[in-house]
């Protein structure tokens, strides 16, 4: 029987397998930031030891760091303790290190990609769940706790079972209005927030051949928002062409020795996966959530579901997100007046995000209730949006292009939204207090926030695109 894609790059990274037990499996990258590297390195620390594939090892700071005034002492005391503790440890431990001020700095997610770290094959983890976002490239790639980081910085192998394998197929063409962030919400609320538990998500179809690597790249960053391991996309045209010369990735006749291999990596036809969907791209439409999951999603036009649609074990956990919002069952989101937009994040802040709401906006003006954050995934998407004019066009919409970092996707730093308070956002999670306490939070995709920007309200973007 054949395999699919991801067994074929588990089995090329198994070192052994223990009779009964997880498998010890190799990993090819390591991606570290502030928030879960300091008790790794303080156990490397005390046992004596360094790396022991330093090369493998990349770290930037991101989590902690503010948006604004990177030039200078970050204010938050336990945010300025985080990142100077990032410092000192790579210095000490020899680790390359993306810091404030560094050219390559950025989120971890968006640098790997758009350096050549990140590359078909691979395995790939970091102290994140979002780290399936590199999942796009054909790799298996997943978020690991403290314990396990110290492990793979000792060793450069980690413990690990097996995953079921899940195939999602969305085949057909995306409609008006709508992008690769409706489709992973669309999916998500299908399958609910834990329905992908135990698997590896391979997204198959035409729908998402179509896509580019930055769109593919959102749907896998997501996977883990369904309880999912981690996503893959087979690697194609696409992702080659995405990946030829870029700083890090392999050059000449290496490129090419690369590509061979990486147009194996593809699942066979006889392949047997443990569960599969299959979607037409036709029923997607411009999604929103409206709850504390990120499976609480609704079409942009659909009415808030009611009680009696829900399964009964989920009726608890609908009337407390519906509390929390301060949201009635069975009322629709469009015209409800929200006051914060935020654009960024590790799931939509490439600079293809930026062009898309600078397209939008263009000629237009954010209404004057909403504060706006658009916050570029990295150094080189910040520079590269002002080298093509999008500050400018974002300034003249009233609209400020910040530096870089998690920002307003969670509440680690200064960019927090108010108690109480609505926000659109491009991130990933809505869950209680996940953008500041008592912040209120919307999931939806760039093109949606910008319109919620311009109309100071919820809109169906379909109705205002030309």
């Amino acid at each position: 029987m054949g395999k699919t894609l991801f067994e074929k790059v588990w089995d090329a990274h198994v070192v052994t397998e223990i009779a009964g037990g997880p498998s010890v499996l190799y990993i090819d990258k390591h991606l570290v930031h502030e928030v879960t590297s300091p008790q790794a390195f303080g156990g490397l620390e005390k046992r004596g030891i360094g790396l022991f594939r330093l090369d493998r090892t990349v770290a930037t700071a991101d989590h902690n760091v503010p948006t604004k005034d990177q030039n200078l002492p970050i204010k938050e005391i336990l945010s300025r303790q985080q990142v100077d503790k990032l410092t000192e440890n790579c210095k000490k431990f020899g680790v390359t290190l993306y810091g404030l001020g560094h050219p390559y700095q950025g989120i971890v997610h968006v640098i790997g990609p758009e350096l050549g770290i990140t590359l078909p094959g691979m395995t790939i983890v970091c102290g994140d769940s979002h780290t399936s976002t590199h999942g796009a490239f054909g790799s298996i790639a997943f978020g690991i706790g403290t314990s396990e980081v110290e492990q793979v910085m000792a060793t450069q192998c980690l413990m690990q079972s097996k995953a079921k394998t899940m195939r999602i197929n969305i085949d057909g063409k995306l409609g008006k209005g709508v992008s690769s962030k409706d489709i992973i919400l669309f999916i998500i609320s299908k399958i609910s927030a834990a329905g992908g538990t135990g698997y590896f998500v391979e997204y198959a179809g035409s729908a998402i051949r179509a896509l580019s690597m930055e769109a593919r790249m959102t749907i896998c960053n997501m996977s883990i928002e369904m309880g999912a391991r981690g996503g893959i996309i087979a690697p194609d045209q696409t992702t080659f062409d995405y990946v030829k010369g870029r700083e890090f990735a392999p050059k000449g006749a290496k490129y090419d020795e690369a590509v061979a291999y990486w147009k194996t990596l593809q699942t066979d036809a006889d392949a047997k996966f443990d569960k599969e969907y299959k979607w037409s791209a036709e029923e997607i439409t411009p999604m929103i959530t409206y709850g504390t999951n990120p499976g609480m999603g609704i079409g942009i036009a659909e009415p808030i579901p009611t009680e009696a649609s829900m399964e009964e074990s989920n009726r608890a956990t609908f009337h407390k997100a519906l509390e929390y919002m301060d949201f009635k069952a069975g009322e629709k989101l469009i015209g409800k007046t929200v006051n914060y937009v935020f654009i960024g994040s590790c799931t939509n802040s490439r600079i293809e995000d930026l062009r898309e709401v600078a397209a939008f906006l263009k000629g237009k003006k954010k209404a004057a209730n909403i504060n706006a954050y658009i916050i570029p995934g990295s150094k080189q998407v910040e520079k590269q949006a002002q080298e093509e004019g999008i500050d400018k066009i974002l300034a003249e919409a009233g609209f400020e292009l910040r530096e870089p970092g998690c920002s307003a996707c969670l509440g680690m730093n200064e960019d927090k939204i108010p108690k109480g308070e609505y926000c659109v956002s491009t991130s990933n999670r809505n869950f209680e207090g996940r953008q500041g306490p008592g912040a209120r939070t919307l999931l939806a995709s760039p093109l949606t926030a910008a319109a919620t920007a311009v109309a100071g309200k919820i809109v169906d973007v379909r109705g205002v695109l030309i």
